[in-house]
């Protein structure tokens, strides 16, 4: 989100919404950019708040980008709608907002060890190789969101859901 701000020209800033925002513009298009700042089960509440300053009505106007465990790590995944899959962020996003009809961008983590609880596996800072994936990741992910942005999510899908070798 910080970056997808840079991109365009603007920084995020605190706002009343307990959240990181920032306004900007793609391909013409009004962008509201935002990462809350409340604990990840209690994003919803921030991004219901952040949906009434900016005037999303409907789920198909709600981007959210999130880890995932399901995913390896650096592939994404760029989907309307479904279920929360056990993200408790998810969750409370829906149960704020009213609906599973929004966007996700999903970015992958990769599983954690059968030793460690996926709580403490996404908390920990990754080590190096898997920071350059992630890096590559977070770019990709700003080209998506601006694809999506200017060309919809069935043009989006169909380039950010390949993988790597095509398929």
């Amino acid at each position: 989100v910080a970056l997808l701000a840079q991109r365009h020209g603007t920084s995020l800033s605190k706002s009343k919404e307990r959240a990181l925002s920032a306004e900007v513009a793609i391909a013409g298009k009004r962008v509201a950019v935002a990462f809350p700042q409340t604990y990840m089960n209690n994003s919803g509440e921030s991004v219901r708040l952040l949906a009434r300053r900016f005037g999303i009505e409907t789920g198909d106007q709600l981007i959210v980008v999130h880890d995932e465990l399901d995913l390896e790590t650096g592939r994404l995944k760029l989907k309307q709608g479904g279920g929360m899959a056990g993200h408790n962020g998810l969750k409370s996003i829906m149960q704020h907002v009213g609906t599973t009809d929004f966007v996700r961008l999903r970015i992958g983590v990769g599983k954690p060890p059968a030793s460690q609880a996926g709580r403490d596996y996404v908390l920990r800072r990754p080590g190096k190789a898997e920071q350059t994936i992630l890096d590559v990741a977070v770019e990709r992910s700003v080209d998506a969101i601006e694809m999506l942005v200017t060309d919809g999510i069935d043009a989006a899908m169909a380039v950010v859901n390949r993988r790597p070798d095509g398929t």
